[in-house]
């Protein structure tokens, strides 16, 4: 567990090198990578862990950063029930159907985690590398100087106003945006504007054997929604309705009273809830897509939903926070160490998120289209992993849902420091 007691020093003016803002996977990835590279970090998170939080699912494109920060064998004692790939309802040809992370990558498997223990564990492995991390510290905005973030002013558990002074603020704060809204509005994807319903679920039926850990995702064939159906232990599921936020408004059913009316309209969903019953409320979230008009300014950088949401469809949002992390503490301690490489180092971060999501954002529209065939599908996908990479048009599918080409495209054979080599010729 994260030492508790490991409080900002508040002498005169606390400096450090990068102040982050939320201590979620986005967040504590990029402090933890950070610290390992020798810089002074800190981490203000509004919340005390472990909490709550939705997003079991994990691809398999994030296990390199969890490599690189040493938390394999850790994430793998943890006993979190594996991933092996995605089944799925979807398209003009109705039926399950199925594709292994195996099948496109050099992973086999990822996992269904438990969010509080598997955030928590990321966030004390950046402690343990050398972040200073305070919790129930509410972020009220940045502090400026000359145009340039310089820190932030935050509330302390009992009230109290501090500000801490930072070469560099990290906005990882999530759909909040707590830094970055000053700077950057949303640009809104209007197709992509969603409501999620949940909730938990026992004594649920399973998947075939050869599909047992495989997250399952059902298009509702004759509405605009879709669900998923994670595998959180035995016996339990994480159930949840996507559909356009209209289709609840346009209903006099309860958010509870819509997702059991279009559960009993899925073909394979139905039998495994069949006799299950829910552990608890339901829940809803606002699942709008958007990508913010710019991720770095004089000071300060976003990472993770911060910078963009693209769709809960494909699971890629803790994996792209997790991702991200890593060519954006190649990019902070480039300027770290020369601050004239500054904003082309952040340049280069920017530019290589915003392909990602925006190409992404892009095959999810066309995902959403449920009419298709699945080689549909899987060629459009080949076609964004690389089409001179992958033998086959599945292999290309596969690595395009593990995450495994992930911003690979985008920051292959490139660093910061390449790219401020190549401005100055």
């Amino acid at each position: 567990m994260v030492d508790r007691a490991a409080v900002i020093d508040r002498g005169a003016e606390a400096e450090f090198d990068v102040v982050v803002i939320g201590g979620g996977p986005a967040g504590a990835s990029t402090a933890g990578l950070l610290a390992q590279s020798g810089h002074r970090v800190a981490v203000l998170e509004r919340e005390r862990f472990p909490r709550y939080h939705v997003g079991e699912s994990l691809i398999t494109g994030m296990l390199d950063v969890i490599e690189q920060l040493g938390l394999t064998e850790r994430l793998d004692r943890m006993g979190f029930e594996r991933k092996y790939g995605l089944s799925l309802v979807w398209g003009k040809e109705r039926g399950l159907w199925d594709i292994k992370f195996a099948e496109g990558g050099p992973y086999e498997y990822s996992y269904h985690v438990r969010r509080d223990e598997f955030d928590e564990l990321l966030l004390t492995r950046a402690a343990e590398l050398g972040a200073t991390v305070e919790f129930e510290a509410t972020v009220k905005g940045p502090v400026e100087s000359g145009g340039e973030v310089t820190g932030v002013e935050y509330t302390g558990p009992d009230g109290t106003r501090h500000v801490v002074g930072a070469r560099f603020v990290v906005d990882a704060s999530g759909q909040s945006r707590t830094i970055a809204r000053h700077y950057a509005e949303q640009r809104w994807h209007e197709d992509l504007k969603n409501l999620a319903i949940w909730n938990y679920f026992t004594n649920c039926g399973r998947l075939p054997d050869d599909q047992r850990g495989n997250i399952l995702v059902e298009r509702v064939s004759d509405h605009d929604g879709w669900f998923w159906a994670i595998p959180l232990d035995e016996d339990r599921l994480s159930v949840g309705y996507v559909s356009p936020t209209g289709q609840l408004r346009d209903t006099s059913l309860t958010p509870d009273e819509l997702f059991t009316d279009r559960v009993r309209r899925t073909e394979r969903l139905a039998g495994l809830l069949s006799e299950a019953e829910p552990v608890s409320r339901f829940r809803t979230a606002r699942d709008w897509s958007y990508v913010a008009e710019r991720l770095h300014g004089p000071g300060w950088v976003s990472v993770g939903d911060a910078s963009g949401f693209i769709d809960p469809l494909l699971s890629t949002g803790v994996c792209l926070g997790i991702l991200s992390a890593s060519p954006l503490s190649q990019a902070l301690d480039t300027a770290l160490r020369d601050s004239e490489r500054t904003e082309s180092a952040l340049r280069w971060y920017e530019k290589g998120i915003r392909e990602f999501l925006l190409g992404m954002t892009e095959y999810v529209r066309f995902f959403y289209d449920g009419q298709r065939d699945r080689e549909d599908y899987m060629q459009r996908a080949a076609k964004m992993a690389d089409p001179d990479t992958f033998v086959s048009d599945r292999s290309g599918f596969a690595a395009v849902i593990a995450g495994t080409t992930g911003l690979a495209p985008a920051f292959e054979n490139t660093t910061p420091t390449d790219l401020v080599s190549h401005s100055h010729n």
